[in-house]
């Protein structure tokens, strides 16, 4: 099975691509968790991807295409789904490429769907763990909290600040929201009201799958 979920940051992508990943034991592939991974090395590709994910802004696309494409061909061998790529319509396009490339076709698009007052809420009480990347919510905006899995000191991202949540948001609309028409023409869009708790997301998405 091979999936893409889309969504506004903070529609709860990442909490069920984790989920379905593993129901149906396919290669979560989230690019936001490569580029951090890559931020944290200080490789070239993080020194390169820093500078857009602390604005607000979309990382260029052939920083990360041929690391996905690499991934997918090496590691999804009972498929795949795709958490945080494509965000636009030209990715989309390029990824329908490389999956032709690689004989692989897609069987859904999951939209989670998520009021934007909603969005700025979760994440601006969103925190990741400086050890274990572990991501959480708190209950206020306050600092220096521990993470619930490994107890090391958490701390809040750049890109979760209410400013930057806000662009983040018009930067959704304008480049990613064109997506679902492309979607819907091919097909594959299936739109899932991402309000209320994890588990009654997951059931509506099942639904589907």
């Amino acid at each position: 099975m091979n999936l893409i979920l889309l969504g506004a940051p903070g529609a709860g992508k990442g909490t069920q691509a984790e989920i379905i990943s593993k129901k149906f034991d396919i290669q979560h592939i989230s690019t936001g968790e490569i580029l951090r991974d890559e931020i944290k090395k200080k490789s070239k590709l993080g020194e390169k991807a820093i500078k857009f994910v602390e604005s607000g802004k979309l990382v260029p696309d052939e920083i990360i295409i041929e690391i996905i494409k690499k991934i997918i061909g090496s590691r999804a061998k009972n498929g795949f789904l795709m958490d945080g790529f494509p965000r636009n319509l030209k990715q989309a396009k390029m990824f329908l490429k490389v999956l032709d490339q690689l004989g692989i076709k897609l069987d859904r698009v999951i939209n989670i769907i998520v009021d934007n007052n909603e969005v700025i809420e979760r994440l601006s009480t969103r925190r990741t763990c400086s050890v274990c990347n572990n991501v959480f919510s708190v209950d206020s905006d306050e600092d220096n909290t521990e993470c619930p899995k490994c107890r090391s000191k958490s701390i809040k991202r750049k890109d979760d600040d209410p400013e930057v949540i806000e662009h983040r948001l018009e930067v959704y609309e304008k480049e990613s929201r064109p997506l679902t028409d492309f979607y819907t023409g091919e097909g594959l869009l299936v739109n899932i009201d991402g309000s209320g708790n994890e588990k009654e997301i997951t059931e509506r998405i099942l639904k589907f799958l």
